[in-house]
């Protein structure tokens, strides 16, 4: 007769055949710190250098992965002008993991090319709001002869103008769009050549 076993015994004997890897743990614990980290870098709350320092030698790559992993994806294109610091800020952050001196003239370079889109957007959106200028106020002049009171609106509330500006500002991003992916891709080869 054959000997029945309890699911207990049964995942205690496999369990038995896993052991647990506390480098990898180690290394994967290091990571999510240095995500954590780098979120708060971002808020103006930590030292990148300083928690790098502090770091155990065996865990301080899947630090700076963490870091780095963060980081990179704040790459962009910003959407408003107080943007431009939070751009500055990630480079920062990002040349303390990859410390290679070129990388500070990618920086130099995408901090240029986010200058001119903010540039140029502002102009875009200046242009735009003049060219459907006129059509907006023939709307307000209708919308007022209908209720028989003076009415303004907003441009940002009417359905046609956010589609024509969407358009054309999204027309200028997909110009930019192309250097921001480099500037991520030129970082990624930047820090996977570190030894």
């Amino acid at each position: 007769m054959a000997v029945m076993k309890t699911a207990l015994e049964i995942a205690l004997e496999r369990t038995e055949k896993v052991k647990s890897d506390k480098s990898s743990i180690g290394q994967f614990e290091a990571k999510q710190k240095g995500k954590k980290l780098a979120n708060a870098f971002l808020a103006g709350e930590a030292d990148l250098s300083e928690e790098i320092k502090r770091t155990p030698k065996e865990q301080v790559e899947s630090l700076r992965q963490g870091i780095f992993d963060v980081l990179v994806t704040k790459i962009a294109l910003p959407a408003v002008k107080e943007d431009e610091k939070k751009i500055e800020k990630v480079g920062k952050g990002l040349q303390t993991v990859i410390n290679d001196k070129q990388f500070s003239v990618l920086c130099q370079q995408l901090e240029q090319i986010i200058s001119q889109y903010l540039k140029e957007a502002a102009q875009y959106e200046h242009a735009i709001r003049q060219q459907y200028g006129l059509k907006l106020r023939q709307k307000e002049e209708e919308v007022s002869r209908r209720l028989g009171r003076e009415v303004r609106i907003d441009p940002l509330q009417d359905p046609e103008f956010v589609a024509f500006y969407n358009q054309h500002m999204n027309a200028l991003k997909s110009n930019y769009e192309p250097a921001i992916e480099q500037a991520k891709e030129e970082a990624l080869r930047m820090f996977t050549a570190i030894p």
